[in-house]
């Protein structure tokens, strides 16, 4: 193994996942709840390696020239988003949460769980743009047999950011006691998601996804 291709892989994978994010925001607030947390962190890891190792060994160029795939993926991650974000906001404001910590009953179904990453992470063509399109990209080009060492590093990179956000969340649990901070957490969150959604549709505007659109 190349070592200094996999550092190079390392870094640029976790310089791009750590921003807060949809993603990060739901593995921050399962990790908080105790719920699924193995199982959250785990389908984002692997979500991330597939993305990054499809990115890399090709699949960067076919999406980054596909205008459909990603006007139908924006629009999906418009209105995903949007309808999370409210979601959130409004649970925030009529909903007492902060028992749920000590007392979790995994009122979110492991299927729900799923679904949601899936969606969270799929529907969002941002998550296309960094794993695949930008890191795919670079490590496209290093030469073949570097690029599994460039994958390895990326994808360690993804491992060891979720895993640590998913269980380095308890670390806040005390903080979650009080309904207040329960709270703020729902409505930052509500509003980190439609804020990308807003990104997503200026994103689709700056490449004229919408222009032949009927609905825009």
């Amino acid at each position: 193994m190349n070592l200094s291709v996999a550092i190079q892989g390392f870094e640029i994978g976790i310089s791009l996942i750590v921003a807060i994010g949809a993603q990060n925001s739901y593995i921050l607030k399962m990790g908080i709840q105790k719920k699924h947390v193995f199982t959250t962190a785990l389908l984002c890891s692997f979500l991330d390696i597939i993305l990054i190792t499809s990115g890399t060994l090709g699949l960067s160029s076919i999406i980054d020239g596909n205008k459909t795939l990603m006007l139908f993926s924006t629009i999906f991650g418009i209105l995903f988003l949007s309808y999370y974000g409210l979601s959130s906001i409004i649970r925030a404001i009529k909903s007492n949460e902060a028992f749920h910590i000590e007392n979790s009953n995994k009122e979110d179904s492991l299927k729900k769980t799923i679904l949601t990453i899936l969606a969270l992470t799929l529907l969002n063509p941002h998550v296309y743009i960094d794993t695949v399109i930008l890191i795919g990209s670079i490590g496209s080009k290093f030469p073949a047999h570097q690029q599994i060492d460039f994958i390895i590093g990326a994808c360690l990179a993804s491992i060891v950011w979720f895993f640590s956000l998913a269980y380095g969340a308890r670390i806040l649990i005390p903080l979650f006691k009080k309904e207040i901070t329960w709270k703020i957490l729902d409505i930052i969150i509500g509003l980190i998601m439609l804020r990308i959604a807003s990104k997503l549709v200026f994103f689709g505007i700056e490449n004229n996804l919408f222009s032949n659109f009927s609905l825009f």
